[in-house]
């Protein structure tokens, strides 16, 4: 791949457009590099991808245009493969069902115009129909973090294909969740927004009436610059679509309410590191001036039922009728039984359904006379893909406990990353609110990414030090952008750390949460070792520098900024036999970071060959069977 752009560092959209505004780099030397790197395809994440003359056509129209009049100028993103890109075919992952569209659908015309550059078409469950990323014939996606472990679905492909940093955004669609529960397995951002503010037309319909296509993005303010294009304009052609509506309040203020199912309505099937870590996001929320509001969760349990237990699943077989009374062997299981189902039901169940829904939807409505949002996990708990494809139905439904009732009462919601199992795979939760009150959601987004920090998606892509808090128009010159400005170095302190403390794993909070901010991710010079203190589960790491003699390795560290204020309470809460002394880093510098006394590594294991703390926690689940 080209030296100037690697998987690693195609990053996010403020990122790229910055690179281009410099001259480091053009769109059509961005698509020679990003075709060059997905044609080894071993996680199963492409339908189809634009052959290199395609992918050039696009970067040049966007080249003779000009950044100055197109906002996404340059940005690579993915389509789920049921909604159209002209001249590409469309599969729903169903290669009998495939027909070639003329015309691109609504969402994707205006980002292309927008100066946005297709990539291809990505996996999914097929006709959208599942939330884990398995029921495809183009094989089952495999999770960014963990090829063993399911990626979530429907839009499973889209999803992974962000957070491997082949795209800088990408297209989903969401009925039950199909927008979010990726979004959580992978480490991103997922924004399902109110039903009709995007335009459906030229999607492969599975609930026509509660569909909505969705977004993924590695940032929550990416997400609302997408937003800001595909939602540009009520479409006549989309006989659900509405106008957008303001809201009159947002979460930027410093106090709101948050609405957490009690807590014997919380479902984590077994998960108890989804339980430690949906804890933990009630008390950042409290941190971040929220206040939680203990609700009843049994109207949105109810309204979830209804999905696939009524006649939302005959609108299913209403999509893709005319296919399925012919070919239906053409479906694969469980998706083909699902589908079938509709047969079950009559017109009287219908009305039945909608009266109900309608009732549940008024006792779930009264909540928000008490809170602002909803919080919940988006999944509470994650599956290998041998355990998904053994107990296809039951454990799908498990992923939908949090999801599946959301398009029925008409709701927003955005799906946000909030930490690391300890095995390494990702947990995430989900905001909701009433319709129409999306920018509150993304804005709140951002404020939590901001504060827990976390890199987002698989390819280590800094995160940003904070959400913007004005828009910035379309017709700004990506040069033009505005971040916040470095620190003072005379009021801040680096300190690296090794351990439990690197950003995603479970002790990042104290750094996160005394202002600190990730400067680099580099190693110590060749000459420590690294040990695995006693303990079960082993928690903490023991960094010691070895003498001249003896043989060291580079060890994985994060340098980390916090202010002087701050340093001291943090250093207090450092048990024995850890502490701070000054550590050498690959470049030769030298900070303060965590050292370990000789004395306690006498017995512990040398996990030095594993270059870092996360690699050996990496290998560990594995030898035990977690990942």
């Amino acid at each position: 791949m080209d030296k100037l752009l690697s998987v690693e560092s195609l990053g996010d959209i403020p990122s790229l457009l910055q690179r281009y505004a410099s001259g480091e780099l053009t769109p059509s030397r961005m698509v020679e590099a990003v075709h060059a790197e997905i044609r080894e395809d071993s996680d199963h994440v492409w339908i189809y991808t634009l052959p290199l003359e395609s992918l050039r056509q696009y970067a040049l129209a966007a080249e003779e245009k000009g950044m100055a009049a197109m906002p996404l100028y340059g940005v690579p993103f993915a389509i789920k493969d049921n909604i159209d890109l002209a001249g590409v075919p469309t599969t729903a992952a169903c290669p009998a069902f495939a027909y070639t569209p003329q015309r691109s659908a609504t969402v994707v015309r205006r980002l292309i115009d927008a100066g946005a550059i297709p990539i291809g078409k990505t996996n999914l469950d097929q006709f959208a129909t599942g939330l884990n990323g398995t029921r495809s014939p183009y094989g089952a996606c495999r999770n960014a973090f963990n090829p063993e472990y399911i990626s979530g679905g429907s839009s499973s492909g889209s999803a992974v294909a962000l957070a491997k940093g082949l795209v800088c955004f990408s297209l989903g669609t969401d009925t039950a969740g199909s927008g979010r529960v990726p979004a959580a397995f992978n480490n991103l951002i997922g924004y399902k927004p109110t039903r009709g503010w995007l335009s459906t037309r030229g999607v492969v319909p599975a609930c026509r009436s509660l569909d909505c296509v969705s977004i993924f993005a590695l940032t929550a303010a990416d997400a609302e610059r997408v937003l800001e294009v595909a939602a540009a304009g009520y479409d006549a052609e989309d006989i659900y679509s509405r106008q957008r509506k303001g809201s009159d309040n947002d979460f930027s203020l410093q106090r709101f309410r948050f609405g957490v199912p009690r807590q014997q309505q919380l479902q984590f099937f077994g998960n108890n590191e989804s339980e430690r870590l949906f804890t933990e996001t009630v008390a950042k929320l409290q941190a971040l001036g929220g206040e939680a509001i203990e609700i009843d969760f049994t109207p949105f349990q109810e309204a979830a039922r209804l999905l696939y237990d009524g006649p939302w699943v005959a609108e299913r077989y209403a999509a893709i009728q005319q296919f399925f009374d012919v070919h239906s062997d053409q479906v694969i299981p469980p998706v083909r039984e699902i589908i079938a189902g509709a047969h079950r039901y009559s017109a009287a169940d219908a009305y039945n359904s909608l009266y109900r829904l309608h009732a549940l939807k008024r006792q779930a409505d009264y909540i928000w006379t008490d809170v602002d949002c909803l919080l919940t996990p988006t999944v509470g708990t994650i599956y290998t893909i041998e355990a998904m494809q053994e107990d296809p139905v039951r454990l799908n439904a498990n992923l939908g406990y949090y999801t599946n009732f959301m398009n029925l009462l008409d709701y927003a919601a955005v799906a946000v990353p909030a930490g690391f199992q300890n095995d390494g795979l990702p947990f995430g939760i989900t905001l909701a609110a009433p319709a129409h009150q999306d920018e509150r959601l993304l804005h709140l987004a951002g404020r939590i990414q901001q504060a827990y920090g976390l890199s987002p998606g698989a390819a280590g892509v800094p995160m940003r030090n904070e959400y913007p808090s004005e828009k910035v128009s379309s017709q700004v010159p990506p040069q033009k952008l505005q971040f916040s400005p470095p620190s003072d170095p005379s009021d801040q302190i680096r300190v690296a750390v090794c351990g439990a403390h690197l950003s995603g794993l479970p002790l990042n909070g104290q750094l996160t949460s005394r202002n600190g901010r990730l400067r680099a991710s580099t190693t110590t010079s060749p000459d420590y070792k690294l040990y695995a203190l006693p303990g079960e589960p082993p928690k903490r790491p023991g960094l010691v520098r070895v003498d001249r003699n003896e043989q060291g390795v580079a060890i994985e560290v994060e340098v980390w900024e916090l202010p002087v204020r701050e340093f001291g309470s943090f250093v207090a809460g450092i048990p024995a036999p850890l502490g701070i002394g000054t550590i050498t880093l690959a470049d030769g510098t030298a900070v303060q970071g965590f050292l370990c006394e000789r004395y306690a590594v006498a017995d512990a294991e040398d996990i030095s060959r594993f270059g870092g703390w996360r690699e050996y926690l990496q290998q560990l689940g594995k030898s035990r069977g977690l990942c």
